[in-house]
């Protein structure tokens, strides 16, 4: 486990306060910061940033200033307890997993239920679970003909991918879609109903 940054912590519950968990590029974290900067998302603050791997995302969670944790997987089981141990020094209302591959135990998703909330590329139950995220995804989407997609805002358990649904919406796949172009659609659908469903549960 790696810190990086100052550490804030939780300076004023005034706010609704946002954890974020990351792997990639934090396309989705990016945002959220820029809807809590323009008034989208009100008296919301992300006070932490939880990556389990290097990637882009920490370098711009650093720049808002927020603080970050590293974590590395062991035996490509993600460390769960080292988490939760980080999250009781913050107290999170609500935990967003945006573009998170790891996968969360049951014993985290039982003590964190209804504040981890999850943003999938697909209609959900369709195309869920192990195995099914980022291109991968539309490659199956295309591949077996459909007409619509979509994404899902839901609530994290210990089945991936099948806790309650926050919120959908759909999107035409033209012909000739293509799994890259799919993706560009449904990466604008996830921007939008990602605000809606922290606003909801403000």
């Amino acid at each position: 486990m790696l810190h990086i940054g100052s550490i804030s912590r939780n300076k004023n519950r005034y706010f609704f306060h946002e954890n974020i968990f990351i792997s990639g590029n934090g396309t989705n974290m990016k945002h959220i910061f820029q809807a809590i900067k323009n008034g989208k998302i009100s008296h919301s603050m992300v006070n932490l940033v939880i990556s389990d791997r290097w990637c882009k995302a920490i370098q711009y969670a650093l720049k808002e200033n927020i603080s970050v944790f590293s974590l590395i997987k062991t035996k490509k089981k993600f460390l769960s307890k080292e988490i939760d141990n980080i999250l009781v020094r913050y107290i999170p209302d609500i935990i967003v997993l945006s573009g998170f591959l790891s996968i969360l135990d049951a014993e985290f998703c039982e003590k964190w239920f209804n504040k981890v909330i999850n943003i999938h590329p697909s209609l959900l139950p369709k195309y869920g679970g192990k195995g099914m995220y980022g291109i991968k995804v539309h490659q199956k989407i295309i591949k077996n003909k459909e007409k619509i997609s979509g994404a899902t805002v839901h609530y994290v358990t210990k089945n991936v991918d099948l806790g309650d649904i926050i919120l959908k919406k759909t999107c035409i796949i033209d012909s000739g879609e293509t799994p890259i172009s799919l993706s560009k659609k449904v990466s604008i659908i996830e921007k939008e109903i990602l605000i809606q469903s922290i606003n909801k549960l403000l």
